[in-house]
């Protein structure tokens, strides 16, 4: 048996007859031989598709990370995920380091990339590891105006759907925890909450918006100032995500207020725990698990002439959270 064809067969090729196959593998076993991964991708790049997250702490990533792995799993295919924080300069050295070990694709889960001078070395890397052969998948807001394939939530869109829903249901007066300005998708569904509200009947003086660190305890504090300061004729308090109404509902139950009884809470994205805390969660349920498919399938298919543009709307999911 030649050495190409032992190499083929330690790589998976499906050229090399079965039984051959089995012989090179049960010899690599006895031997304790392992491919030299770094090896095989300088000379034809790798399996491998690369995960840069913002935060891979997060619910919502963590969702999105293990329907990625499943499917990539069934294309002989295989994650690498990093933390970038969404600082630009870690993100540029990530992906430049990245490059060296030829991943088929990357995939970046960031609401922080654009065409700003101070990011422009970001956008660089990526058109660099694009010219060299890989693929470059963006997925989050703002996204869908760089040359790459990109997948994207409305935001907006789909948060408009639980103002209506509230305002329909006799909620006039809310306080958002809007999460941080810098953010695209929280400026995006605080926008959505705001014009469902108004559309379905509240008025734009009784709607209050407050920035909060987006975290648990940012929701616990700013709901804890809020019902320091007096809560009023609030009926709704609408969290720009399901970690922060966490925070809001810990907050409430600390100082003894009902909910949905003196007010409701809403969250969004739909992560796991919402429908198992007490009460559960009214949210905005997001298709995590789609995205993390279409995220391998962009990065498996062959490259196209023009990027791809696609967009995900999440679904109201009414829980006991709120009243009405």
């Amino acid at each position: 048996m030649s050495l190409a064809t032992a190499s083929r067969a330690l790589g998976g090729g499906r050229s090399v007859a079965p039984e051959n196959a089995r012989k090179v593998l049960e010899a690599a076993t006895r031997l304790r031989y392992t491919v030299d991964a770094a090896a095989r991708a300088m000379n034809r790049g790798s399996d491998a598709i690369a995960l840069l997250a913002d935060d891979l702490a997060t619910p919502a990533v963590a969702a999105v990370v293990a329907a990625m792995e499943r499917r990539a799993r069934t294309v002989d295919a295989f994650v690498t995920v990093s933390s970038t924080r969404g600082l630009p300069e870690l993100q540029a050295a990530t992906i430049r380091n990245l490059s060296g070990f030829r991943p088929r694709a990357l995939v970046l889960t960031s609401t922080r990339i654009s065409q700003d001078p101070s990011e422009t070395r970001v956008l660089d890397e990526l058109l660099a590891f694009e010219r060299n052969g890989g693929r470059v998948i963006l997925y989050g807001s703002g996204s869908v105006h760089l040359p790459f394939d990109a997948i994207a939530v409305d935001d907006r869109g789909s948060a408009r759907l639980m103002g209506e829903h509230l305002a329909r249901t006799g909620h006039r007066r809310a306080i958002i925890l809007a999460g941080t300005r810098e953010r695209a998708y929280a400026a995006a569904r605080t926008s959505g909450y705001v014009e469902g509200l108004l559309a379905a009947g509240a008025d734009v003086q009784d709607i209050r918006i407050v920035n909060c660190e987006v975290s648990r305890q940012g929701g616990f504090d700013a709901t804890a100032q809020l019902i320091r300061e007096g809560l009023g004729g609030t009926d709704v308090l609408v969290a720009i995500n399901d970690t922060v109404a966490i925070g809001v509902l810990s907050a409430c139950r600390a100082a003894g207020i009902d909910v949905p009884g003196q007010v409701s809470v809403t969250g969004f994205d739909d992560v796991p725990l919402a429908r198992d805390l007490t009460p559960r969660l009214t949210t905005v349920a997001l298709p995590f698990t789609d995205i993390g498919i279409r995220a391998i399938e962009l990065a498996m298919r062959p490259r196209a002439d023009e990027p791809a543009r696609e967009t995900f709307r999440g679904t109201l999911t009414v829980r006991d959270s709120t009243s009405g």
